[in-house]
């Protein structure tokens, strides 16, 4: 586990990023793996019929086996779509087991978008999200462009709205002892790693 009390968010981001680009293939792989051990059979994934997810990027544990499987049960899955106005938000768009995707401005791949295809994002029932770093009471850093926290930013007006379910996802050297949140952090439900759940 990291300490964090000394790091700036861009330090801290910056070396959270360094250690999860470091990990050999072979550990990402059996990374992915134990997720999909960790998340494939467990009530929140196996009840939730739409399910958001990303495909990883820059050393990002890699759920690419869970969205096989949500396919394969028959769940509606979505990918982040990002916005060309404005530039700063995204939206989630539905996807199929082989569709085409292209690469978006930051080089990720995505879907064409297709406004028939895309879901609000309160009536998902699962986001499972990417992160740089977590703490063990809900923080997340992210990578720092705030996607998340904006299309999610409606959670912090309704305490008592329950959808979608936020689980992070992460390799389990990317936690640190404890994240300073920002007044627009959007907290998580729990971190799912390769070691556990948190």
């Amino acid at each position: 586990m990291i300490d964090a009390s000394d790091l700036s968010r861009a330090q801290l981001r910056r070396k959270l990023r360094q250690e999860r680009r470091a990990l050999p293939v072979a550990v990402q792989r059996r990374a992915a793996a134990a997720l999909y051990r960790q998340l494939a059979q467990h009530p929140v994934f196996r009840r939730a019929r739409h399910v958001a997810l990303y495909l990883a990027n820059d050393g990002e544990i890699d759920p690419h086996l869970l969205v096989a499987a949500a396919h394969a049960r028959g769940k509606r899955v979505y990918l982040p779509v990002l916005k060309s106005w404005p530039r700063t938000s995204m939206v989630f768009q539905r996807i199929d087991a082989h569709e085409k995707l292209a690469a978006n401005r930051f080089g990720i791949p995505e879907p064409r978008r297709n406004g028939k295809r895309q879901r609000k994002i309160w009536t998902l029932d699962l986001i499972l999200l990417p992160l740089v770093g977590f703490d063990q009471h809900g923080g997340r850093l992210g990578m720092g462009g705030g996607f998340y926290d904006r299309s999610l930013a409606y959670r912090a007006l309704r305490k008592n709205w329950h959808k979608p379910t936020l689980l992070g996802l992460a390799h389990s050297c990317q936690q640190v002892d404890k994240l300073a949140m920002a007044a627009w952090d959007i907290p998580l439900d729990a971190t799912v790693t390769d070691e556990g759940w948190y």
